[in-house]
């Protein structure tokens, strides 16, 4: 009978009935738990992707729990120097957000997203596990004393830093796929889920700024009152319920099987190119080669112009036949028109990746420089209540819900209304509102540093100061942080997107590495004048003019973003679905327009 279905969709003679099979089933692909044809009321969409967010939710809020408070740790506990920890901190941050390069590219090649979500979150409750031993484990524990007044244990910091990476490979694993596979569970073919699909990105990130608001509140709390110790033990406890409720909810998801490695394609893409340099274009593209949609493993990709030297890879040769090329062809001499777009989306990718870097930088300011700038100031809100420097990070939390709620629930429809954009902007219109934040909150930090180092007793000044830079900064991770998710989910080809996501946190990875470069580099060279920028503490240091080094580097990129955008074309694929006859069979990922 499932035979009979796809026979009848494949056929196209009966329009009506094909729509309504539509409906029924879910044709993109992806497949149930026991490898049929998913049925739309009982998988896919929000039914499952909550079940994804909420173990999502226990990783983030484990992730900044430990992320946020880290430099106080190994400043006050290991007695590292401020910049040797905030090194230490982007280094790790850095690696962190660069594995996942490595575990997108596993899990599209060979396991799938569901399983490597699996294994990931087994190497990441190792991790968590030897950081609670390190706590509780008499030999292991940095000392006997507390607070640590002597050096600690040194096989105490190699347990602490092998947890930590543990939990860089656990994280490796789990931010390319369970973004992505949540993704999976919304059909782009399907005009409603294709809506639910962008309020998705959103409130998946309302989701992240939850983990990030409870974990630098509570869980930093916990650590600096209750000892780290606790609060150790009570994400991992956390972590392993989630984990075990993400297995139980492996009945409603929609899967997709992995399809060997995607490099080898698009390598035969530069090797059929090369070969066919010599032969003249055909000023007509539908010449080009392309199998027959009943025959396409996926969603097919139409023309574009740039990059012309690689449609030679797709250029049919005088002795070839095309009926005979659609039923066997060596790839490595002959490529399809689909084939060749995904190379050309790869290289239209790199301006907006490189661009995207400075926003990188600035985030990774937040859990290193600002939070020791709030550890010098006064941490009373009121008489009785005193919070850990860390947990100021809760403003930009704060800061990212407002603008992830106000900008689906208001200004989208909004924007609809008078662009007709279903997105409400264009993605990267999206992401360069998020740079001009950006700017604002690095001009913020360096006039509130200068107004710190100004009083003569920082202690009277209170941490509130930093709000406004928290804030604005969290206001732009809304925009841009979303945005650059939803453009690598969405621009890369489709057997690439754990990759997709994977590339995002590589724009935060490299930033982090960026910022630790430029703090050695800006060392070295105002250090020759007599007064290096970066002292033994904030006091003795310049933080400010750093900032205003960053504000600077933004406000030129984002002109560069802009001059990028305008000239960037957005992946166009042809629609799966029957669609009326006024209606076009393209879809884009965002109109033409920056």
């Amino acid at each position: 009978m499932k035979h009979d279905r796809l026979e009848k969709r494949k056929s196209g003679s009966h329009a009506s009935d094909i729509f309504r099979d539509d409906e029924t089933w879910v044709y993109d692909s992806s497949i149930d738990h026991r490898g049929r044809v998913p049925r739309r009321a009982s998988t896919g969409v929000w039914k499952a992707s909550l079940f994804i967010i909420t173990i999502e939710f226990s990783e983030r809020l484990s992730w900044f729990g430990l992320s946020t408070n880290l430099i106080s740790y190994l400043t006050g506990v290991l007695h590292q120097e401020i910049k040797t920890a905030a090194k230490t901190v982007n280094f790790w941050s850095g690696v962190t957000t660069l594995i996942p390069l490595i575990g997108g590219f596993l899990a599209d090649a060979y396991t799938g997203r569901f399983g490597m979500v699996m294994v990931s979150s087994f190497i990441y409750l190792t991790g968590l596990s030897l950081l609670t031993m390190s706590q509780f484990v008499p030999s292991l524990k940095p000392c006997d004393t507390t607070p640590c007044r002597l050096p600690p244990r040194r096989l105490h910091e190699v347990v602490l830093f092998v947890a930590l990476y543990c939990i860089s490979l656990g994280t490796g694993g789990h931010k390319p796929c369970l973004q992505s596979f949540g993704a999976d569970q919304f059909d782009d073919d399907h005009p409603v889920e294709r809506i639910k699909k962008m309020s998705y990105f959103n409130w998946w990130n309302f989701a992240t700024c939850c983990g990030l608001l409870l974990g630098v509140t509570a869980i930093v709390y916990v650590q600096d009152f209750l000892g780290w110790g606790v609060a150790v033990l009570g994400l991992t406890i956390f972590m392993a319920i989630t984990v075990v409720t993400f297995f139980m909810g492996k009945s409603c998801y929609r899967y997709r099987l992995p399809e060997g490695s995607p490099l080898i394609p698009l390598l035969q893409v530069f090797v059929a190119a090369i070969r066919k340099r010599k032969l003249t274009h055909p000023s007509n593209p539908a010449l080009l080669f392309e199998v027959p949609k009943s025959q396409a493993h996926g969603r097919q990709l139409l023309h574009t112009n740039r990059l012309g030297f690689l449609d030679n890879a797709a250029i049919i040769e005088e002795n070839e036949s095309t009926s005979c090329l659609q039923q066997k062809h060596n790839p490595w001499r002959l490529t399809t028109l689909t084939r060749v777009e995904e190379v050309k989306l790869l290289f239209n990718m790199i301006p907006i990746w490189i661009t995207s870097i400075p926003f990188g930088l600035c985030v990774a300011q937040a859990p290193t420089f600002f939070v020791k700038q709030a550890a010098t100031m006064n941490l009373n809100i009121t008489d009785n209540f005193k919070i850990p420097p860390a947990t100021i990070n809760s403003l930009a939390a704060i800061a990212m819900l407002i603008s992830v709620a106000v900008y689906d629930k208001v200004l989208v429809p909004v924007l609809r209304k008078i662009n007709g954009n279903e997105r409400g902007m264009t993605i990267l219109q999206r992401i360069g509102v998020g740079m001009v934040f950006s700017t604002a909150a690095m001009t913020a930090a360096a006039l509130t540093e200068t107004k710190r180092l100004g009083v003569h007793n920082p202690k009277s000044l209170s941490v509130l100061w930093l709000a406004p830079q928290y804030i604005i900064l969290g206001f732009g991770d809304g925009f841009t942080l979303v945005g650059l998710q939803e453009y690598f989910y969405d621009e890369v080809p489709d057997n690439m997107r754990s990759i997709g996501i994977a590339l995002y946190l590589s724009v935060i990875g490299t930033g982090s590495f960026v910022s630790s470069f430029l703090i050695m580099a800006v060392d070295s060279i105002t250090g020759k004048g007599g007064k290096s920028w970066f002292g033994k503490d904030l006091r003795s240091s310049r933080l400010d003019n750093f900032y205003w080094l960053l504000a600077a580097v933004n406000a030129v990129n984002f002109f560069a973003h802009v001059w990028v955008s305008i000239r960037y074309t957005y992946k166009t694929v042809e629609r799966r679905r029957v669609v009326p006859d006024n209606v076009s069979e393209c879809s884009s990922s965002d109109q033409l327009m920056p």
